[in-house]
């Protein structure tokens, strides 16, 4: 492996005048930019549609999304506002936080290096960084980055106090908590760490001899609009809120030093979306390594490393959607920012979501629908009707319920509103903000009928199938399907 270059002490920021090129010259959109422009075709009218129900069911005060298909963007999407107080809406220029979106990008700058053959992934980081702790220098960058280290995550107060300091590289935030024990020894447990990340970020930049966010710049996200979270200019940056505690309620920014692999990047939907398609296409790294990428590693005993509905691979979710293909996940979640990308390989197609609260929220399933108007739609479908002016009977964990809901078509396009009754408020009753109480059902095709649709709720989108005419389903979770009956 050949030795790194020097590191210089601090990192040189980026100039107002050369964020607002990056912004202005990163890959444009190919095809509907609904942010300032009625969308023309019907995949991008459907996915602006499905956005803006979202927005208008969960409370959030803005969100933005894109989608990538066959090697261009193929849908720009904005709903709501990005400054609630200038009523100023979200834009396609506008940057959001990427929070835990971040770790993704981080495992491609890694991978990058592996590639180069400048980083072993399998090696003991203290044979790169010899200034660790004896604990902390027997860990790998593979197990790091599937969580499976020991390292710890944040504790106590750590996240009153961090944003307010300001760290120049990625050693001197480890140097924060490298004296922590491991929670386990390495190898043995999933144990989810974003200051694992933080230690991705020291080995890139000794590896690499440059700054972290230099690198991604310069060999990952070359031309698009994905920055360190605070550097983008004010008139793009989205206002950050709070809307868990009342009316949407703006709160201050953090510095993210602490944590830019593991959290602290920011970018516009279609960057992000672009990046998967990049990822998608070979262009970062090559195929070989972007599959191994997507291999569940393995835990000591063999056993693949397993969260929830997905197995870990090198920073990646991998699981299957709900008709059994393939996607590769990660979101995130922090103070004024919800956010995923989510790519189905083998597709080359990707979907990049992001909001400016915190909310609770389904939000892979989310991406799947914003994406669905782009794919092929499942063979599977069943025929099934509007059902203007008929009243529905709904079901839920075995209990029945009146639903008063009003079903219209909008330009060949079958939506329901309704007031959710007592068993659907309480299934979303942890929910941080649902005005009215209302969802909404919005048909994914403008042909009179309701064969598949997005139910809106103040968790996110989920998928309504007709098993019949007259007849639907969604699951909400893996215990809890909603069955509605004409």
């Amino acid at each position: 492996m050949p030795a790194p270059s020097p590191l210089p002490h601090a990192r040189t920021r980026l100039s107002a005048a050369c964020i607002l090129a990056l912004l202005a010259t990163a890959e444009p959109a190919m095809a509907a930019d609904t942010c300032s422009t009625a969308p023309a075709d019907a995949a991008s009218t459907t996915s602006q549609r499905l956005l803006q129900a979202l927005v208008e069911t969960n409370g959030v005060p803005g969100m933005g999304a894109a989608v990538w298909r066959d090697g261009r963007v193929a849908w720009t999407g904005c709903a709501g506002l990005r400054d609630v107080e200038a009523r100023a809406p979200v834009q396609r220029d506008t940057v959001f936080r990427l929070a835990s979106v971040s770790k993704v990008i981080a495992t491609t700058a890694a991978a990058k290096l592996i590639e180069d053959g400048r980083l072993d992934i399998d090696a003991a980081v203290g044979a790169t960084l010899p200034w660790l702790t004896p604990a902390w220098s027997q860990v790998t960058v593979r197990q790091l980055a599937a969580h499976i280290s020991g390292a710890p995550h944040y504790a106590g107060n750590d996240l009153q106090t961090l944003g307010k300091v300001r760290y120049p590289t990625a050693r001197d935030a480890v140097g924060y908590f490298s004296d922590r024990a491991l929670l386990s020894k390495p190898g043995t447990k999933y144990s989810y760490s974003s200051w694992g990340y933080t230690l991705i970020g020291a080995m890139i930049e000794a590896r690499s001899g440059l700054h972290f966010l230099d690198y991604v710049r310069q060999h990952v996200t070359d031309g698009l609009a994905i920055l360190a979270d605070g550097d983008a200019p004010s008139a793009q940056a989205s206002v950050l809120y709070d809307i868990e505690h009342g009316p949407a309620r703006r709160v201050p920014s953090t510095d993210m030093s602490y944590t830019w692999p593991g959290g602290g990047l920011a970018a516009t939907p279609e960057a992000l979306a672009t990046f998967g398609g990049r990822l998608l296409d070979h262009r970062i790294v090559g195929a070989a390594r972007w599959e191994a990428m997507l291999q569940p590693t393995l835990l000591a005993d063999g056993t693949p490393v397993h969260e929830r509905d997905y197995d870990v691979g090198f920073g990646w979710r991998v699981g299957r959607d709900a008709d059994g293909d393939r996607i590769a996940h990660h979101a995130g979640t922090t103070t004024g920012a919800r956010s995923v990308l989510l790519l189905w390989p083998g597709q080359d197609t990707a979907v990049g979501v992001l909001s400016n609260a915190m909310w609770v929220s389904a939000i892979e399933p989310t991406a799947e629908l914003l994406a669905a108007p782009f794919r092929t739609p499942p063979a599977s479908l069943t025929a099934a009707v509007c059902p203007t002016g008929a009243r529905l009977t709904g079901t839920l964990k075995d209990e029945r319920f009146e639903l008063d809901a009003t079903f219209r078509l909008e330009h060949g396009r079958c939506v329901g509103d309704f007031v959710a009754p007592d068993p659907l408020r309480d299934f979303f009753a942890s929910a941080y903000a649902w005005p009215g109480h209302r969802l909404r059902i919005v048909a994914l095709a403008d042909d009179g009928t309701l064969s598949r649709a997005a139910l809106a709720t103040p968790y996110g989108l989920y998928d309504l199938r007709a098993v019949r005419d007259g007849e639907w389903t969604v699951s909400l979770n893996a215990t809890s399907t909603l069955t509605l009956t004409r």
